[in-house]
């Protein structure tokens, strides 16, 4: 699935990265403990949270995630965008709750990662 279709299924607003919409990825994780997703996450894919902090995009770098969204209406500060813009990880926002949100990408064909 590319990241635009995430997008669309998610009705997310694009915040960082809009050039890598046309990236490829297999699966998701929903969590809003970073450890758990330390813990479980094994392929690229994206990361949905509620969590709003620097420390999302430490992880999604250092599990090369390639995406964040951020649930629940959430909106990360500059701060948070411009960390994700050096790392190289797109930002996006939903309002839809976490629960809702990896439904609507499992139901899409997205699978766990």
């Amino acid at each position: 699935m590319k990241l635009s279709m995430v997008r669309d299924i998610l009705g997310a607003s694009v915040l960082a990265g809009e050039t890598m919409l046309e990236s490829e990825i297999k699966s998701a994780c929903g969590s809003d403990l970073m450890s758990d997703v330390l813990a479980f996450v094994k392929e690229q894919g994206v990361l949905l949270t509620g969590l709003c902090n620097p420390q999302v995009v430490r992880t999604a770098e250092m599990m090369d995630i390639i995406c964040v969204v951020f649930v629940r209406g959430k909106t990360p500060d500059e701060r948070i965008i411009a960390l994700a813009r050096e790392s190289g990880i797109a930002v996006m926002a939903c309002p839809l709750t976490l629960y809702e949100a990896c439904g609507r990408l499992y139901s899409a064909g997205l699978g766990r990662a």
